[in-house]
């Protein structure tokens, strides 16, 4: 018997969760965090962010129980990792523009 996280089309919340997690050490890693170096790598991890949130929403049930509430919990981890990505993309660019005028 194999887990689903091998299995593309089958939803699988872990496969959902360490797309974001892994996507979020590999944007601080990238960005080189303290600092936040501006790098168009970060697209990478932005999109791996996109497809865990996507993979994660494919496990809500239609039916609510505690497993709907955990994967709805889990979504809202995503959201913010997503923030985290997204501004850790943006934030060095937004610098360049405002520091020029």
């Amino acid at each position: 018997m194999t887990s689903a996280i091998f299995h593309p089309r089958k939803p699988s919340l872990s496969r959902g969760n360490l797309l974001v997690v892994g996507s979020v050490v590999l944007t601080l890693w990238l960005s080189d965090f303290p600092h936040n170096r501006a790098t168009l790598l970060l697209l990478f991890p932005a999109l791996c962010v996109v497809l865990g949130i996507v993979e994660t929403a494919r496990c809500i049930r239609p039916r609510w129980d505690l497993y709907h509430g955990g994967v709805i919990f889990c979504l809202y981890m995503d959201l913010m990792a997503a923030t985290l990505v997204f501004f850790s993309l943006l934030y060095p660019y937004v610098l360049g523009i405002t520091a020029s005028h």
